[in-house]
């Protein structure tokens, strides 16, 4: 029948209590109206004989405070003032309590288990607590229904860490029907060959995708009027390649650009979570540099990849991701160099071209470049790769589709910053 206090009223059962110690009712009526059984039925009788002025059916509810230990407690306020800290900080890129993210802190780091609830029980006692904004409603569906079809690809610049003395740039390329990262990485300035070296590492890892959303940025597109190097030339948007799109365009890749905030925040919604967790663990570690930096970006990377079920997919990103590429709903392509270049190095590179002199040399950024194969006041190609660990750039030299040369050179003394 039910709990008893949702059907009767305190007054109606000791009505029929009173009824039964009167000899006026037997107990076999009561428990069939009442709709209970001869054990709690007698537990109401003595109740109400022990305190006929207090009785009630109303249902006592225990203390639902959950009982942890004083460690636990410590280690709930102590991540609690961190949190508080971060988001008081002007230069740090958060703005509210994340408890989820205590929580799992506090197994991994404590040993520690408790629930998101009693977190939260607490931050509202020691008044750390905040009602979230109201958002705008956004559609979350996954519109693809390949993978590969669609790569997010996306930079932030933010002080990942209030220790850092600068801020880095956060590179992720993110599969869009999966939601598995593909690419991540941290990097101190941003340039066309970041961008490139992320392509590079997810044609040769998994295959060519069928298409890249990005925003506008002058990296990934040419607007004229806010790209004034190009303004003398007339040209107009999109009349100009930038050297992020030359590269897809050798691949045959297609490019689709975001062309509104709200178009634009597809993008930027799969990396909130990332990016908010890797704020809080290198606040915590105190990392000041952005090689440690880069260890946590990967371990929160694993966490999202390969152990954090998607809120959108309701799948693990890389088991949805293996799923749809072994049910053959893949769009990626085998990477294989397009003719008639002879190595990676002449596709995943930057671009430039120059006019022979009488002396059969080509100056680039104050550098003089014999070059031998090549008529005089003819243009040659130029296929540029940087190698940043070594500091050293190779320029490799193409005229009418044959590889005439290579040359070595400093990558100080190619102004890189301007690519």
């Amino acid at each position: 029948m039910g709990q008893l206090h949702k059907k009767f009223e305190d007054r109606q059962v000791k009505e029929l209590i009173c009824r039964y110690l009167a000899k006026e009712i037997e107990r076999s009526y009561i428990q069939e109206i009442l709709g209970i059984k001869r054990r709690r039925f007698c537990q109401l009788v003595r109740e109400y004989r022990n305190d006929p002025d207090s009785f009630s059916i109303e249902y006592k509810r225990k203390d639902a405070t959950r009982k942890i230990s004083k460690d636990i407690e410590d280690s709930i306020m102590k991540e609690l003032e961190i949190e508080k800290q971060l988001i008081a900080d002007p230069e740090v890129p958060l703005r509210s309590y994340n408890y989820s993210y205590i929580k799992d802190r506090l197994l991994s780091v404590y040993g520690q288990k408790v629930s998101t609830p009693t977190i939260i029980d607490r931050a509202k006692r020691g008044g750390f607590y905040q009602k979230k904004s109201k958002r705008k409603a956004h559609d979350r569906e996954v519109l693809t229904n390949y993978v590969g079809e669609l790569i997010q690809h996306d930079s932030s610049h933010h002080k990942w860490s209030p220790y850092a003395k600068s801020k880095w740039y956060l590179i992720t390329s993110i599969d869009d029907c999966s939601r598995f990262l593909l690419y991540y990485k941290l990097i101190e300035r941003e340039t066309s060959w970041a961008h490139i070296e992320a392509l590079e590492e997810i044609a040769l890892n998994y295959g060519l995708a069928y298409s890249y959303y990005v925003d506008s940025h002058s990296i990934f597109r040419f607007v004229q009027g806010r790209d004034s190097f190009w303004r003398k030339h007339y040209k107009v948007t999109d009349e100009a390649d930038p050297q992020w799109k030359q590269v897809l365009d050798d691949l045959r890749i297609k490019l689709i650009y975001a062309l509104s905030a709200q178009a634009k925040g597809k993008i930027e919604r799969p990396y909130e979570w990332l990016q908010d967790r890797i704020v809080r663990t290198c606040a915590r570690e105190g990392i000041n540099n952005i090689i440690d930096g880069q260890k946590v970006l990967e371990a929160e990377a694993a966490r999202y990849n390969y152990r954090q079920v998607h809120s959108t997919t309701g799948e693990v990103p890389y088991y949805r991701f293996k799923r749809l590429v072994d049910k053959g709903k893949s769009l990626f392509r085998e990477f294989v160099l397009p003719a008639p270049y002879k190595s990676t190095k002449d596709v995943f590179a930057l671009r430039d071209e120059r006019t022979v002199n009488p002396y059969r040399k080509i100056s680039f950024n104050k550098l003089v470049i014999n070059i031998t194969g090549v008529p005089i006041r003819d243009r040659v190609s130029l296929r540029i790769v940087p190698d940043l660990r070594s500091g050293m750039a190779e320029i490799r030299f193409w005229y009418k589709g044959e590889l005439v040369g290579t040359y070595e050179v400093r990558n100080e003394d190619l102004n890189l910053p301007n690519f």
